[in-house]
């Protein structure tokens, strides 16, 4: 199964459109994980079982695991997920972006060594970066477009000589070129409603990965009317640290589902 065909059956079977993002931060773990050298892979593993029933997929952001030096923990998650979550696609947020010969290494370590379904990459350094992904004929690329930080706007809007400002140019590029194997998907903000729109007109029914609810702001309404594609779908509307942290305390498993299930029927209730 391809993982756009993955993501449309999620999209499908659990009635969502929410991407839960795992972004584990031991500083807010609850005290019965405190000190325990399994941590991150106790504190994610029991996030994703108690979601995975509202989501259309999990995000784990490779930082929170490398800067903890639990790559082996991120590896044992993903390998867990397979097995009791086997239709949850994983999408890798990594944003790697590199020469050839470093990308075929990046992308072996995402579909490899990890087993993603799918991996965020950043097109700054052109085609030739993002190549080496597509020889995965059946797995995801998520190619930064529009990003939901302040900052994205220092270089997303600059405008080429026909005045389109470069995150459009980035996703006409997606759309008309590079998606060579029907895999791709654009990284769109919530921040943005109004890009976000501009972006679906430019695309068509092209999977868009949605950060910047919850924890960052953006509006779900507002997301979902300027994001949803010809059939009502066509979104990863991720959140992270508005389930992960709904509670520090013993309820934290019960929290992070409530927050899961909350988000989702906003989000279903917007469409």
């Amino acid at each position: 199964m391809t993982f756009i065909q993955k993501l449309e059956h999620a999209w499908t079977s659990s009635h969502s459109l929410l991407m839960v993002g795992l972004d584990p931060d031991p500083q807010r773990f609850p005290a019965e994980l405190q000190g325990r050298p399994d941590a991150i892979f106790e504190f994610c593993r029991a996030i994703v079982d108690v979601t995975a029933q509202y989501a259309c997929g999990v995000k784990p952001q490779i930082a929170y695991f490398s800067a903890q030096r639990a790559e082996d923990q991120l590896e044992a998650l993903c390998e867990y997920i397979r097995e009791y979550h086997p239709t949850l696609p994983i999408v890798l947020d990594a944003k790697r972006g590199d020469i050839g010969s470093t990308s075929e290494q990046y992308a072996s370590e995402a579909y490899e060594r990890y087993q993603a379904d799918a991996v965020t990459v950043n097109p700054y350094m052109g085609f030739d970066t993002i190549e080496p992904y597509l020889a995965w004929n059946t797995k995801g690329v998520i190619v930064l477009c529009r990003t939901s930080n302040k900052g994205g706007s220092d270089l997303q809007f600059i405008e080429s000589k026909d005045n389109v400002p470069l995150y459009l140019h980035v996703a006409g590029l997606v759309a008309d070129k590079w998606n060579t194997n029907g895999q791709c998907a654009l990284v769109v903000g919530a921040t943005f409603p109004d890009e976000i729109a501009k972006v679906r007109a430019r695309v068509g029914d092209m999977p868009l990965l949605i950060p910047g609810i919850g924890a960052q702001g953006g509006d779900i309404t507002s997301t979902v009317q300027a994001g949803a594609n010809s059939r009502g779908t066509g979104m990863m509307i991720n959140s992270s640290r508005a389930i992960l942290y709904a509670s520090g305390g013993d309820d934290w498993r019960e929290a992070a589902a409530l927050a899961a299930r909350a988000t989702r029927d906003a989000i279903n209730a917007a469409r």
